[in-house]
């Protein structure tokens, strides 16, 4: 299964993600990570794209494009493999699919994970996160056990300053004019496929898994 996960912030595709990268035994390669990866251990790649994030501009395609072919290069991508956070843009799109073809490992399918843009609002906003260890918490769907300290480590929990209301409205201007166009790109290529994301974390899951299940049971036969 080689599959390209879209949708706006708070759609959910981090944690859908997981499950898909468990059940079909294929890593997540999401950008966030490889620039990590890169920067962490100053190879060539992270030191270019060190130099454009400490000026404040953003890293190019072509040093972005680079870390994510060279991922897919490594042995555990060679039967499968689903891309989480890029592409981000048409462009981007384009080199991926360029990639893809010229080594014979072309695209199975990319799901967009819908939502109404008011509960993306109000699941970014209800989100709480512990600062010693990353766990997240939301106040209605998945609170703490204790009030507003961490199930695991017992830290009081944070509202990070980018889960305000006023930031989800950029970042969700910012996905339409950059990101939303792929659905277009991928819709005209036949391989955009849709999940409701409102419910239940569980109820999305048996969406996801059951189109994925679906898509791999028609390639078996």
């Amino acid at each position: 299964m080689r599959l390209v996960l879209l949708g706006p912030p708070g759609a959910g595709k981090g944690t859908q993600a997981l499950y898909i990268e468990r059940a079909f035994a294929v890593p997540r390669i999401a950008t966030g990570d490889i620039f990590r990866h890169n920067v962490g251990r100053e190879t060539e790649l992270g030191r270019a794209a060190k130099a454009y994030m400490e000026r404040g501009d953003l890293v190019p395609d072509e040093v972005v494009i680079a870390m994510i072919t060279e991922r897919l290069d490594q042995p555990d991508a060679g039967n499968g493999f689903l891309l989480d956070g890029f592409p981000r843009t048409v462009p981007q799109a384009e080199a991926l699919e360029d990639y893809l073809a010229a080594v014979g490992r072309p695209l199975d399918v990319v799901v967009r994970f819908t939502v109404p843009e008011s509960e993306i609002v109000r699941r970014i906003v209800n989100r709480r996160s512990c600062p010693n260890d990353g766990e997240v918490y939301h106040l209605e769907y998945a609170p703490p056990k204790r009030d507003m300290v961490c199930d695991i480590c017992g830290t009081p929990l944070v509202h990070r300053k980018d889960d305000t209301e006023a930031v989800v409205r950029r970042r969700l201007e910012e996905y339409h004019a950059k990101t939303e166009p792929l659905e277009a790109f991928y819709a005209e290529r036949g391989l955009l496929r849709d999940v409701d994301s409102c419910g239940s974390v569980d109820d999305v899951t048996r969406r996801t898994l059951d189109l994925l299940d679906g898509l791999a049971d028609g390639d078996a036969a």
